[in-house]
């Protein structure tokens, strides 16, 4: 785990097969900045509380998460924020301390648990904290113990920051064919 208080490490477990000590996973978490947050997977009963975090997200922040303009953040979307089957797919929830979200990182895996996809979104208010790259380490470290080999993430060539952001975490950037305007970040793990 990436916790910087943390003392164990979690267990890692085959492909396929959830995390044997989940709570593990829910947990606090310190940033480089000192700055400490929650963190734990979400829930079905999160939905509303999700949908509020998104009005405190910028439009292009939103833009950048779901690769397309948005108005607001829908149902059907909170749905599939939330609804999760925790196999291949886990959403973590960064929370302060009165239980208000900061983030959210999406972790999406493929059927043989070989490649995940990652995105994350952060208040606006919030940024410049190190919960994102927080988040992405404990995300990373958990699709590690997941037994996933590659973390990527799919990233519009505009957003600079989460671009470096992840290349200073060893992700390597990609073109992607047939789209100029978006770029393939990607991470070896283990």
């Amino acid at each position: 785990m990436t916790d910087q208080n943390s003392q164990e490490t979690p267990p890692v477990v085959g492909a396929g097969q959830p995390v044997a000590d989940a709570e593990r996973w829910s947990c606090p978490l310190t940033t480089r900045t000192g700055f400490t947050f929650d963190v734990r997977p979400a829930q079905p009963g999160d939905e509303e509380q999700l949908g509020e975090f998104f009005r405190h997200v910028s439009e292009d922040d939103i833009r950048f998460r779901f690769l397309i303009a948005l108005d607001q953040v829908g149902h059907d979307r909170l749905v599939a924020l939330t609804a999760i089957d925790h196999d291949r797919t886990e959403n973590f929830l960064a929370l302060d301390a009165d239980g208000t979200i900061l983030a959210t990182g999406m972790l999406a895996a493929d059927p043989q648990l070989e490649r995940g996809e990652v995105a994350i979104s952060i208040r606006t208010d919030y940024k410049r904290r190190g919960i994102s790259w927080t988040l992405l380490e404990h995300i990373a470290a958990y699709a590690e113990a997941r037994g996933i080999k590659t973390l990527e993430s799919l990233e519009a060539r505009e957003n600079r920051a989460a671009i470096e952001l992840e290349q200073e975490m060893g992700f390597t950037a990609h073109p992607v064919e047939d789209d100029p305007t978006l770029v393939l970040v990607r991470r070896t793990l283990g």
